[in-house]
């Protein structure tokens, strides 16, 4: 294990502020330092406004004027229409298919060959919808044929401590300035136009509605059909001031309330289109509106200038509260990277990844996997709240575990397992869309237990434990319920079939997988503090499990990723995704059975012979948390900022080879890393960085 001496001087340079404590770090200049400021357009990765629950994009002019960048909520979702083919016209239609398990037959929600248009409609729908696209509406400048080719001057700047847009360019000489703002209640975007060009050449904006397919797995960069025009209605209903747009497309129907200030007039552009354009009256050079999305109407709107004031005072408290680091960005080349990544990720992450649902890979800016989101995703998107201390942040969606506890429930005993099987790729119901990985996948299983123990450790009340009783005890049964004993070698195996961490192996060979062990004696262990702390009795078969599972496979003197894995360390696809053995001392505190010497040896194996141009997302994070857990600053900021761990200049995370950018459990990711790096973990009260890095750290919470 590398020693500690190599980061131990860099803790003579901290300033360490205790959780509440007001702030010494001059936060707003840090934030703004790195403030996007652009003058060009990013086709995968927009300018975003929003509030976690609705993110607006935007392209250069900051609309949705020349890309049709997304406007994307937790709520808006969208079914396409049911197969016809008999006997697989309803989702009851649908059989699943059997697999053997330990003797016996057991069904599991995969696509069925014989079913292959029900199936697929379950894995495809709900998709998340496109709400509508907002953009400049030219009229006769340049015939209305205007590209961003023929803007001049563009100048972007996004206002992190205000979560506001303001773009501005020019166009035949005349000066044009947009102002774009979410607000961080509801779904509204405020929009303020101001330029010569509105009286005199009728500069306005159009809105236009796409429809919903839910063809392709991956609508990225934009999503929804925007030709598909005959498929889906609107219909526009003016008052006083404001108007109000009725979209349906299919069963799906929600509304577009806008509400703008002085005199303007709106109007459908063609009678077979849903474009719809607004104008201002030809004496003013000001067009200032709001936008908002919401599933049925409502008699609420709200102005420009209120929408621009609450984001205002939402930011600069979210920026304000909960933890925050400086780094030497003035003095490091590193150190300045580590910091634009970190407060461009706080300020994503808030606008993509803090709704009433955990946030799909990509967040609020396209769609990966229909737009639904992933149960074993969970840790690496929502984790970082509670390590930054932004519980109300983290309470807004934690409260999924409880809410698909029901569905867990029938999906165990429909399996025969006793408690509750959490699901992998799912919707706001809670139904997990069937698929191979998605049935036999279980590491999303002790998720619950990481979350309700920190929570603990913060608030160590009867709230929290009343909070979290039911889940894990429902979770603890299945896992208790789920792991198989082998009268041959008299211990309890996981698997097979299962997928592990990395989805890379046979599922029908795969057994004893080294991380899920781990989680699952760390999962049992808090389910049965949970029950002590309540003087409630612990399950005779969680402790039966937890102290007789398999113990951790290994080959040559090395932590494997499943017991009997052939050739791990030369065999090329088994070295090329998550390297998830390194999370039994890294991400999670370090299991009894860990031996020291072996786990070393692992790492060093995994640097020897993974294809590290295949890795993506939280990869590199968990690298990063495991170096920092062996005193290892310098290796951990080195996977931090892998060539191969990108981030581009929006501060998006790239996806890499695997899937499209954004990919956000980089994002999360890196912040958890930072987090831990910062506030220590049981053992090691932090903070963890090289010696020569002069680092402030406040409000930062210990890990486990």
């Amino acid at each position: 294990m590398p020693s500690p001496q190599r980061w131990g001087r860099a803790l003579l340079l901290l300033s360490v502020a205790l959780p509440g404590a007001e702030s010494k770090i001059d936060r707003k200049s840090i934030v703004q330092q790195y403030n996007l400021k652009l003058n060009h357009s990013h086709p995968y990765s927009p300018v975003q406004v929003g509030n976690g629950n609705f993110a607006f994009g935007v392209d250069v002019t900051g609309l949705q004027t020349f890309l049709p960048h997304n406007t994307l909520s937790s709520w808006g979702w969208h079914n396409s229409s049911l197969p016809t083919t008999p006997n697989q016209t309803l989702p009851s239609d649908y059989t699943g298919v059997y697999w053997w398990t330990h003797d016996r037959l057991v069904n599991y929600a995969q696509p069925n060959p014989a079913q292959k248009e029900i199936s697929q409609w379950m894995i495809a729908n709900p998709h998340r919808i496109n709400l509508g696209r907002v953009g400049l509406w030219f009229g006769g400048i340049a015939g209305g044929n205007v590209t961003e080719e023929l803007l001049a001057g563009q100048n972007q700047v996004l206002d992190l401590w205000e979560g506001t847009i303001t773009s501005s360019f020019s166009i035949n000489g005349s000066e044009v300035q947009i102002t774009t703002t979410a607000s961080p209640e509801t779904d509204t975007v405020a929009i303020e136009i101001c330029s010569s060009l509105i009286k005199t050449a009728g500069l306005g904006v159009f809105f236009d509605f796409p429809y919903a397919t839910g063809r392709n797995k991956f609508d990225a960069p934009f999503v929804g059909l925007f030709n598909a025009t005959s498929n889906h209605t609107t219909a526009l209903q003016t008052r006083d001031r404001g108007a109000q747009i009725t979209h349906t497309l299919d069963a799906t129907t929600y509304v577009a309330d806008i509400a703008w200030k002085g005199y303007a007039r709106i109007s459908r552009l063609h009678e077979d289109e849903h474009k719809y354009i607004l104008a201002a009256s030809q004496n003013s050079e000001r067009l200032a509106f709001t936008v908002t999305y919401a599933p049925r109407a409502s008699n609420t709107s709200c102005t420009p200038e209120a929408v621009k004031r609450d984001a205002k005072a939402w930011w600069a408290n979210y920026w304000s509260t909960g933890a925050f680091v400086s780094l030497p960005s003035a003095s490091n080349s590193s150190a300045n990277e580590l910091q634009r990544r970190t407060i461009l990720s706080q300020y994503l992450i808030a606008v993509n990844g803090a709704g009433k649902d955990p946030p799909q890979e990509s967040g609020l800016v396209n769609n990966g996997w229909y737009g639904k989101f992933h149960l074993e995703m969970v840790f690496w998107h929502l984790t970082q709240w509670a390590i930054w201390d932004k519980w109300d942040l983290l309470n807004r969606s934690i409260g999924v575990y409880q809410r698909f506890l029901p569905t867990s429930y029938e999906r165990a005993e429909k399996q025969g397992y006793d408690g509750a099987r959490l699901g992998k790729m799912s919707d706001p119901t809670g139904r997990s869309a069937p698929g191979e990985i998605n049935s036999v996948l279980i590491w999303q299983q002790p998720h619950p237990m990481y979350f309700a123990e920190m929570e603990y450790r913060s608030f160590p009340t009867e709230k929290t434990l009343k909070k979290w009783n039911d889940v894990l005890v429902g979770v603890a049964d299945f896992m208790a319920s789920y792991a198989f004993w082998n009268s041959t070698t008299n211990r309890y195996d996981l698997g097979p079939p299962m997928y592990p961490v990395s989805e890379n192996t046979n599922p029908n060979a795969t057994i004893n997988p080294t991380f899920e062990l781990a989680y699952w004696r760390f999962g049992l262990d808090v389910a049965s503090k949970w029950q002590a702390r309540q003087n409630q009795s612990i399950p005779e078969s969680w402790t039966h499990v937890h102290d007789n599972l398999a113990p951790f496979p290994t080959e040559e003197d090395a932590y494997v990723t499943y017991e009997g894995i052939p050739d791990m360390w030369t065999t090329s696809e088994y070295t090329e995704d998550h390297p998830g053995l390194l999370g039994i001392n890294g991400w999670l505190p370090p299991d009894s059975r860990v031996d020291p010497a072996v786990f070393n040896h692992t790492i060093e194996k995994v640097y020897e012979t993974w294809n590290f141009t295949y890795s993506y997302g939280w990869d590199f994070p968990l690298f990063a948390i495991t170096e920092a857990r062996q005193g290892d600053a310098e290796r951990a900021i080195s996977q931090l900022l892998d060539v191969n761990n990108a981030f581009d200049e929006v501060g998006m995370p790239e996806g890499g080879t695997r899937v499209p950018t954004p990919y956000f459990p980089a994002a999360a990711g890196l912040l958890l890393a930072v987090g831990m790096m910062c506030g220590g973990w049981d053992g090691c009260d932090g903070p963890v960085w090289p010696v020569d890095w002069q680092v402030e750290c406040e409000g930062f919470l210990r890990a486990m």
